[in-house]
């Protein structure tokens, strides 16, 4: 799911965030690997609001 967000112009945000929102869900989602995911995709800073709101 974090490797949606670096094409997120181009499939739009909301199907990154829908990956998002269904791995979360689904129970897949584990925050450290996606933090790590993130850092190393830079889209960390990108993802990190959704993960602090209550969107998920």
């Amino acid at each position: 799911m974090a490797d949606c967000f670096p094409f997120r112009n181009k499939i739009g945000l909301d199907v990154a965030l829908e990956a998002l929102t269904d791995a979360w869900l689904s129970k897949r989602l584990n925050l450290g690997a996606l933090n790590r995911a993130a850092r190393k995709l830079r889209v960390q800073q990108v993802i990190q609001p959704y993960l602090e709101t209550d969107v998920l």
